[in-house]
């Protein structure tokens, strides 16, 4: 059994006798939290579990320029935290259907209401660097996690990472480095200072 199987063979034991599953897949930019996701999820019986990404709660630039803190996207203050436990609540109710932001990386905005939580999903992967973040407001969001999985790179590995995705974004090198260690950088050691423990600290495949 793969180690991505062996997880949901986990999440399975952990949910009996539970209509709705909160699992948090957190960690620093760069670990492959989406990647992790959207492995999972076909590993769930089809229409049984959908992925929330944190990244959706991203304040709009134009807030972010109002506030000083544009050069800083990505940090904890660049989120709309409040709107994500809001939904959070909302989804963990399971009464209702409920829509949910998205992240559009090549306009670089969030679309409100790009998807939807069905109320009869029972498994619900939200990921996101700052889930299990132990500064305010972010703890807020603990109550409403069942499970929760972190993923352990090392950091030389995310510096690599997060130039390379940059580089892809068709900056040059200067630019890429420039870019990851001014800001995804201290984001990511924020993220690894500041998080309450997981169940699981994911290191397998994905």
């Amino acid at each position: 059994m793969s180690e991505s199987a062996h997880l949901v063979a986990t999440l399975f034991r952990r949910a009996a006798g539970r209509p709705r599953f909160i699992v948090a897949i957190a960690g620093p930019p760069g670990a492959g939290k989406s990647t992790l996701a959207e492995a999972l999820l076909p590993l769930f019986p089809e229409g049984s579990a959908a992925i929330v990404p944190m990244d959706g709660f991203h304040f709009d630039n134009a807030v972010l320029d109002r506030r000083g803190l544009r050069p800083r996207k990505g940090a904890p203050e660049t989120f709309d935290v409040a709107g994500l436990i809001a939904t959070l609540r909302r989804i963990r109710a399971g009464d209702a259907d409920v829509a949910v932001p998205l992240f559009d990386r090549a306009a670089d905005l969030a679309r409100a209401g790009a998807a939807v939580v069905p109320r009869d999903v029972r498994f619900v992967l939200v990921e996101g660097n700052y889930l299990l973040s132990d500064e305010a407001p972010w703890h807020g969001l603990a109550p409403l996690f069942d499970f929760a999985v972190f993923l352990d790179v090392a950091e030389h590995e995310l510096e690599r990472r997060l130039v390379d995705r940059w580089l892809q974004h068709g900056h040059s090198h200067e630019e890429a480095v420039a870019r990851a260690f001014s800001n995804d950088i201290p984001n990511a050691r924020r993220v690894l200072a500041r998080r309450r423990p997981a169940d699981v600290e994911w290191g397998g495949d994905a």
